[in-house]
């Protein structure tokens, strides 16, 4: 059956952070690069930087985060997996695996500091 494909299956991800200083100063940490803040949404957001604005992106929203580890978990990308695995662990993160290699890159998952689930990606 032929139907609707997109450019991209994923259009954007958002993480739900109880403190939004906390989270920002977190993830502006973690993937090296500051977040920028975003008017004229329904909640105020910090937004993932990414070198074209066309790309996937994602964000961060005062909101209410799943039961630790639960949720889905979003990747990012750093510049390199076991120095960003080490700006979580600075940051109030946790580190929750081993660095797992794959064809496309390396990763680990982590918690954030409200205990959404996200991977640090390098390729």
């Amino acid at each position: 059956m032929a139907g609707f494909i997109p450019q991209n299956a994923v259009v954007w991800a958002e993480l739900p952070v109880s403190d939004m200083a906390r989270a920002k100063a977190f993830y502006s940490a973690v993937v090296g690069n500051e977040l920028k803040d975003q008017e004229g949404g329904p909640n105020p957001m910090s937004i993932f930087v990414a070198k074209e604005s066309e790309s996937i992106g994602g964000n961060i929203y005062p909101g209410n985060p799943a039961p630790r580890g639960t949720g889905p978990t979003v990747h990012l990308a750093v510049d390199s997996v076991d120095a960003a695995m080490e700006r979580v662990r600075a940051n109030g993160g946790e580190v929750v695996s081993p660095v797992i290699e794959l064809p496309a890159g390396r990763f680990a998952y982590c918690l954030d500091p409200d205990g959404n689930s996200i991977g640090v990606f390098s390729a």
